[in-house]
């Protein structure tokens, strides 16, 4: 069960975080090399051009930022001081509440403690309340990471660089390697979650849906994951009915208390 996580708290743990840190240097560093070294060889910052993927690129590390502010500073959800379990789910589900011996209480269908599913670059778990925000985090840190690489190509291929100077050399060969890291971990990190949405899942599910397959294959039955309500409905459940606020990472009026799901094996 996730705990309660305030701003104040939330800032105090930065301090004391390495990766946390490590992961805002990243993307300061990314945005200088992007757009004052980058850019301003390549297409210069006086110039229409260069001052237009500058401010885009600037709106989005921005948005990426934001994101990531909201996902480490919220509350990822914790089991309410009001849940009392059913011997069986109120709407008929079948999914029964479970004892935690850790805890020492009841808690909901779905609900694992922080340590599984801690995420140490934003030094806080990631659950019910703010995956919405994590998701946009990585959408954004995706498509920051592509376009800085483009741009660096484009500045590799178009401009004229004097690499007989070793530290230019340098340079340029661990900023590619960058670059490209970034665009091949957060690219796939953000298909996997794409993945998981589309199906409703955790990564927990996932593993448990792995062997549950296996055995319905095995029995020659056909499996489907009990909380996947299709495509659309389970992207809304994260992202809201209102496609229009899907990007928003404050936007998360839609979200309950997250102690009940609809089940499609009811």
């Amino acid at each position: 069960m996730a705990r309660r996580r305030g701003v104040a708290a939330a800032v105090a743990a930065a301090a004391t975080s390495p990766a946390l840190v490590a992961a805002v240097s990243l993307m300061a560093l990314v945005y200088y090399y992007t757009v004052f070294v980058l850019l301003n060889h390549w297409l210069g910052l006086g110039t229409t051009a260069g001052a237009a993927h500058a401010a885009a690129f600037s709106l989005l590390l921005a948005a990426c930022f934001f994101s990531f502010l909201c996902a480490a500073a919220a509350d990822p959800g914790s089991v309410p001081s009001a849940f009392s379990p059913d011997a069986e789910d109120p709407q008929g589900q079948g999914l029964k509440s479970r004892y935690c011996d850790k805890c020492c209480i009841n808690k909901p269908a779905r609900t694992h403690h922080c340590k599984d599913h801690h995420c140490v670059w934003i030094n806080n778990c990631v659950g019910y309340a703010n995956y919405k925000a994590f998701i946009i985090c990585v959408l954004n840190a995706t498509i920051g990471s592509l376009y800085s690489l483009v741009i660096f190509v484009c500045d590799l291929l178009r401009t004229e660089h004097d690499f007989s100077i070793l530290y230019v050399k340098i340079i340029h060969i661990l900023a590619g390697v960058v670059l490209f890291s970034l665009c091949l971990t957060i690219g796939s990190l953000l298909c996997w979650h794409i993945y998981l949405i589309c199906h409703n899942m955790t990564t927990i599910e996932y593993r448990e849906a792995v062997r549950a397959k296996w055995l319905a294959k095995k029995s020659g039955q056909n499996y489907r994951h009990r909380f996947d309500q299709g495509t659309r409905k389970n992207i809304q459940m994260i992202m809201g009915p209102n496609v229009f606020c899907w990007l928003c990472p404050t936007a998360t009026g839609h979200l309950k208390d997250g102690t009940e799901f609809q089940n499609t094996n009811n």
